[in-house]
């Protein structure tokens, strides 16, 4: 590493037509407890990074939450792995469980739409 400089890796958000054309259910769930989230376009890793605050704040909605309660611990690793493959500068690596997270987060939207289909809700 250089004595003045250092490299950074970050993981940035990149939706072709927004989170919310995106994740849909999971951007109205979220929206409910806080509209800035979906407005800012996060990316999924920093969902993941702020997951056990969106939890607290989904308490009043106990089926979203005990939908994303369901993944907590998967996305929670995979998180863990893509920090410690940036670190190591194991990039590829990273990549590969970033795809698996997009994949969490499909299995969550799939789940979400199947509540608010019983609710005649459509987000």
């Amino acid at each position: 590493m250089s004595k003045f400089m250092q490299m950074k890796v970050t993981v940035v958000p990149y939706y072709q037509a927004g989170f919310k054309k995106a994740y849909p259910k999971l951007a109205h769930a979220l929206s409910l407890v806080d509209k800035a989230i979906t407005e800012k376009e996060p990316a999924l890793f920093e969902l993941v990074g702020k997951l056990d605050k969106l939890l607290y704040q989904l308490d009043g909605n106990e089926p979203v939450r005990k939908i994303i309660l369901q993944h907590r611990q998967k996305l929670l690793d995979l998180y863990e792995d893509i920090q410690g493959d940036i670190a190591d500068w194991q990039l590829a690596k990273a990549d590969q469980a970033l795809y698996k997270m997009e994949d969490t987060f499909d299995e969550i939207e799939r789940e979400l739409g199947d509540i608010w289909e019983a609710w005649g809700v459509k987000p």
